[in-house]
This record gives C-alpha cells, sequence and structure tokens, in this order.
C-alpha cells in the first residue's frame, strides 16, 4: 500500500472512530473549561487539521464569536457557523411597511405582491451541524450551545472534507484549499481564508475570550474564481450574474413594466449613495424573486453563509429597492441574505468582507464618499412626502455592525475632534452596547429580545434613564409620535457612524439635535458611545422662525423642459426651528430623472441650479435648501 494509502486508511479510521461513544469520551478528556484559543488548538490536534486552517476559517464564520449561542442570518452557530437546516424558518423578501419600493409620486404607488416563497427545504449542504454530529457524536443541541463543542464539529467536518477529496491530512494549509472551499462555499471564501492565515488576526470574542493567530504570510494557495465577465465586481471576488428582467409586464400599456428603469449613469447622473439593505429571507428565494419582472430590482445580493456576490443590473440602470425615487436614481442597492431580528441577529464575517470589499471598488468607481452620508442603511433614507414616512423600511437594522463594517471598507470610524466639540459621531462599543429591545419574537412582540450588542443608542426626552424616548411624529403620526423599544422602530435611535450637532451637556449626559428637538443619550467618559467630529452645521437664517426639510432633492420649476411634469417640492412634517443646528453631511443640485414608459420615450435627466444641503435630521438623513440656512463650523 502507498503511503498516500495508509494515510488515507488512518484518517477513515480517526474520523469514524471518533463517532462512538468510548472514543468521544477519551477525546474529550481533560479540562472541565477550556479558553477559546484551547478549543481550537485540542480540536486541531484531534482531526489532524493545521490550527492555523482552523483557526482562520473560524474567523471567516464568525471572528470566533460564540455569539451567545443564537443562529446567524443563516442560520449558522457558533463559531464555526454549522448550520442547522432544518431550524431555519421561512420570511418574506421586503417584509414589513407600507413602503413604495420605487418611491416616485409621479406614478402610482407600486406595492408588488412578493412571490409565495414557502419554508426553506433543508439539504445536506444546509446541514453541517447535523453532519458534524454524526462524526463527532456531540449532540445537535451542544454544538449549538457549547463553543468548544462547535469547534470540534467544524475541525471533523474539515477532516472529513479532505478526506472526500482523497488528500492526506497534511500539516501543510495550503493543501487543504479544496477542503476550504466546500466548507465556505466558494473559491472566495477559500481565498479569504488564507488571506487571513498569511495576515494574521487578534481579537477579544463577544463572551470575553482572547483569540490569536498568528501571520504566516509564506503560505500560498490556488488562484481564486474569476467574475462572470458581465458582473462589475472587484477582481477574484467571484461575483455571478443573474440578470434582473426589464420588460412590459402586460397589454395595459407602456406604463405597465418592471422590475426597474434602464438608465446611463453615470454619464446622465452621478451615483452619490450605496444602500445596504437586509432581504428578510433567504438568499435562494431572493434570487428567485428579482428574477420575476412583476417584483423588484437591485444591483447586487450577498449570501450570508460564504460571502457569495450575484449581480441583477448592472450600475447605469435604477432599481426599485429603496423607497425614494431621487435616492434610487442616485445609488446602487446591495442586498444581504438575512433578517432584521427574525431568523438570527449576527452576519458572517464572509458576508462583512465580501460586501466591503463589493462597495469599497463601487465607491472608487463611482467617486462615492466612504461615509456614514453616502454608505446608508435603507432604514437611514429619507421618506419622499409626509404620507410616506411611517411606511418605509428599518433594514439592516441596530444589529448591523457599522464599525465593523468601515472598518473592512478601510476608513474606521474614529474621533476627529476633542470630547467637547460641538458636533458628535456616534460610536459605542458594539459588544458592551446591550439595548434591550423588544419584537425578535412575532409570535409575542412585547417579549425582550435576546440580549446582543448592537450599533444603535437610544435617545431620551432628558438626561435620565427613565426620561421617555424622544417623538417622531413622522414614523408614528396616529400616537403623536410616541417611539417604541421595539427592534424595528428606530424613532428615537441614532447608529454608529452618523454624526450630530450638540445641544447641550450635563454630566455624563449628551443631546443632540434630532427631529426638531434635543434627543438625550448617556455618553460617559469610562464608556463613551459618541466622539467628538469636526464638521460643519446648518442654522436657520437671521429672521426666519424655522426651516423647511426635504426628502428629495428636486429641482426649481424653472429647470423642468416642456413634456416633463413639476415635482413638487414638498416640505415634511417635522420642524427645524431657529436656534438649532444639524450637522450638514453632504451637498446637492436639485436633480430628477423622468422615466414612465417601457420604451423610454421622452425619458431625461432634469437638472436644476438649486442647491441643497444633505443634513442628518432623525436616523435618517434629509434635505434642507441652500438659500434657508446659513453654514457654519461645528465648535
Amino acid at each position: 500500500m502507498s503511503l498516500r494509502g495508509r494515510t488515507l486508511v488512518a484518517t477513515t479510521l480517526v474520523l469514524t472512530g471518533l463517532g462512538t461513544g468510548q472514543a468521544q469520551a477519551q477525546q474529550h478528556a481533560g479540562p472541565v473549561s477550556l479558553t477559546r484559543q484551547q478549543a481550537y488548538a485540542q480540536a486541531a490536534k484531534a482531526y489532524h487539521v493545521p490550527e492555523n486552517l482552523l483557526l482562520a476559517v473560524s474567523y471567516l464564520e464568525s471572528r470566533w464569536d460564540a455569539n451567545k449561542g443564537l443562529p446567524s442570518t443563516g442560520g449558522g452557530f457558533g463559531p464555526m457557523h454549522l448550520v442547522d437546516g432544518t431550524l431555519v424558518p421561512a420570511g418574506e423578501h421586503f417584509a414589513g411597511g407600507d413602503e413604495d419600493p420605487r418611491g416616485d409620486t409621479s406614478r402610482p404607488a407600486l406595492h408588488p405582491k412578493a412571490p409565495a416563497s414557502g419554508a426553506r427545504t433543508a439539504t445536506p449542504s444546509t446541514q453541517t451541524l447535523q453532519e458534524a454530529a454524526r462524526i463527532t457524536g456531540d449532540a445537535p443541541g451542544t454544538l449549538r450551545a457549547d463553543p468548544a463543542a462547535n469547534i470540534r464539529g467544524g475541525a471533523a467536518l474539515l477532516a472529513r472534507y479532505q478526506q472526500d477529496l482523497r488528500k492526506p491530512l497534511s500539516a501543510d494549509p495550503a493543501t487543504w484549499y479544496a477542503a476550504t472551499a466546500r466548507y465556505g462555499g466558494t473559491d472566495w471564501f477559500a481565498g479569504q481564508v488564507y488571506d487571513v492565515i498569511r495576515t494574521g488576526a487578534s481579537r477579544t470574542t463577544d463572551d470575553g475570550q482572547r483569540v490569536t493567530l498568528a501571520a504566516d504570510p509564506a503560505v500560498r494557495t490556488a488562484a481564486p474564481a474569476a467574475n462572470d465577465p458581465e458582473t462589475e465586481c472587484p477582481r477574484d471576488l467571484g461575483c455571478e450574474w443573474i440578470p434582473a428582467p426589464y420588460q412590459q409586464i402586460s397589454p395595459n400599456g407602456p406604463t405597465d413594466y418592471g422590475n426597474h428603469d434602464l438608465g446611463d449613469r453615470p454619464k446622465s447622473q452621478k451615483i452619490d449613495f450605496i444602500v445596504i439593505h437586509d432581504t428578510e429571507g433567504y438568499y435562494p428565494n431572493d434570487v428567485k424573486m428579482v428574477q420575476d419582472p412583476t417584483y423588484l430590482g437591485w444591483n447586487y445580493t450577498v449570501r450570508s453563509a460564504d460571502g457569495h456576490v450575484a449581480q441583477h443590473l448592472k450600475a447605469k440602470d435604477v432599481g426599485w429597492q429603496a423607497g425614494n425615487w431621487y435616492i434610487n436614481s442616485k445609488s446602487i442597492g446591495v442586498e444581504h441574505e438575512g433578517f432584521l431580528a427574525q431568523a438570527g441577529t449576527w452576519y458572517t464575517e464572509a458576508m462583512y468582507r465580501s460586501s466591503s470589499e463589493l462597495v469599497r471598488y463601487l465607491a472608487n468607481r463611482f467617486h462615492v464618499p466612504l461615509d456614514r452620508a453616502h454608505i446608508l442603511g435603507h432604514d437611514n433614507v429619507p421618506g419622499t412626502i409626509p404620507s410616506t414616512v411611517s411606511g418605509m423600511h428599518e433594514d439592516p437594522g441596530p444589529y448591523w455592525n457599522w464599525a465593523h463594517y468601515f472598518d473592512l471598507l478601510h476608513r474606521p470610524l474614529h474621533a476627529s475632534a476633542g470630547r467637547h466639540s460641538g458636533e458628535v459621531m456616534i460610536l459605542p462599543d458594539y459588544d458592551k452596547n446591550v439595548v434591550p429591545y423588544t419584537g425578535c419574537d412575532a409570535k409575542n412582540p412585547s417579549a425582550a429580545c435576546p440580549p446582543h450588542g448592537g450599533g444603535s443608542i437610544m435617545l431620551r426626552t432628558e438626561p435620565r434613564d427613565d426620561a421617555p424616548l424622544v417623538k417622531d411624529i413622522g414614523k408614528h403620526p396616529t400616537t403623536g409620535g410616541t417611539a417604541t423599544m421595539s427592534v424595528y422602530d428606530h424613532s428615537a435611535r441614532a447608529a454608529t457612524g452618523q454624526t450630530y450637532a450638540v445641544a447641550d451637556r450635563q454630566g455624563d449626559w449628551t443631546a443632540i439635535w434630532y427631529l426638531g428637538q434635543k434627543a438625550w443619550f448617556h455618553n460617559p467618559r469610562t464608556q463613551p458611545t459618541a466622539v467628538g467630529a469636526r464638521g460643519l452645521v446648518a442654522v436657520a437664517k437671521p429672521g426666519a422662525t424655522s426651516v423647511p426639510v426635504y426628502g428629495r432633492a428636486y429641482p426649481e420649476a424653472e429647470a423642468y423642459p416642456a413634456g416633463v411634469p413639476f415635482q413638487d417640492l414638498v416640505p415634511m412634517q417635522y420642524t427645524f426651528a431657529a436656534g438649532q443646528a444639524y450637522a450638514v453631511v453632504g451637498s446637492e443640485r436639485g436633480e430628477y430623472y423622468y422615466s414612465k414608459l417601457y420604451d423610454r420615450t421622452g425619458a431625461t435627466v432634469v437638472k436644476g441650479k438649486l442647491k441643497y444641503y444633505e443634513i442628518q435630521f432623525g436616523h435618517r438623513i434629509y434635505f434642507v435648501k441652500a438659500d434657508d440656512v446659513n453654514v457654519k463650523p461645528a465648535w
């Protein structure tokens, strides 16, 4: 028998033997409580997997976090993201709210019905937790809840995949490329694992475990898969082209078409924003829906488990995705498989990394500033007119880790001014910032959500913990603006990376101007939730009692050519009163893309002279006319 044959027999014996109770007991003998670092070392030794490879795979899945035994948005558990496909419920794309995703008030409101998706079908590829249980002998519940058992399960899977490929259990991590790609699902995932091995990593996990992976710059692997030629993606991301259809839906006339508008960006219009969504559904169904001409179109979808990216629209075309036609016509929409809260409260590192690589590429290509005024969550997009505010969507919500995302964008969020500056950036410690939200359980909406770190802080009417939350009369028009602690209600929240003008300070509390009112948040020096920021603020011009606020930066009437109807400049229901100040986070010239016929007859971009400032007005951005305000430094 050859050496390779003897190695494979030994591999089979190792994996088979550890499935018995006796071998399991022997394998698990040792300290009752292992550190996370020790758990990786022991699992790697037991299954003959290179320790640095095991650490890197786990880092790409979870950043070594245990996530309190909660599932990821893709149904994965623990540091190794072992997927229990039998536990993942069904969801609906764009669930919640009454948003018109096209958001063009010159056309009838669009409320397409999502195609029935049904429950997600569990397949062997989505049941890695069950597969790991069969190999190790650990119960599925143990693999979900016990980080050390979860790590053993991940190591056992890697060894099994290596055996299936008839490759030796080598100490050289470079020989494990194919097994790593199978574990993660894509060549891109495998390539990222080896990038982590080359650069190394070290961090403290969400449960206080310090884990370190020493750098090994010499490791080399095969080249990752190329992008589909039709895609617009960074090199080697492995993007797939799954086009959204553009077609006339019925013989009712040329205005009945879907699921997006053709455009000529950036030649016709500058792309100013990239909008981050979660799908409120699962990747296979989301991809089916974007291929339905009667539904919605967006530019990209990112899969949770492995970060795989599919492109659906060219950047030149306009998706019906953000609920505001002005933002749609000037943005690219990136959807992420998962849920704001329903199926879990964390996103995989693979998703964050592939998404950030894509967004960094798009921002560079189209000159989009890498800041929170231009890299928006769907929940930061303004309503178009007063009646649309309450139905706007809330994703990706408070569990999206904006601070980590901007680290990956190579634009880390940090203080740019001193503690007593006139402007602040919201920047809590994600892991320590545990807000007691409700609403994660659809069957019991008043129940508390599982404790979990987050990127948003709550805002109150006075500088004390028991003070009422500030009001949002647009989000809650029937209750006088009363906000709630629901995870889906951002009425009284400020999110990581957003900048606000300071209204007041008292001890450990800071007040900002927010939707026309002072909004207080706890900001102790020992554990700050905001840092000093340097920037400009907008204030009412002398003599003015208030300033109109707009959800769209549309042109003046004189700019519209014949045949293009003027779009009213409708102010919102909020008050920007004299004496208040709001952070200026961008500027725009009035612009409107007119397109309402399938054959694009008469389609045109109306560009005006009217200048607007983009301001951080509440949780969402809004616009004010430059003629209505003075702009000054925030001292």
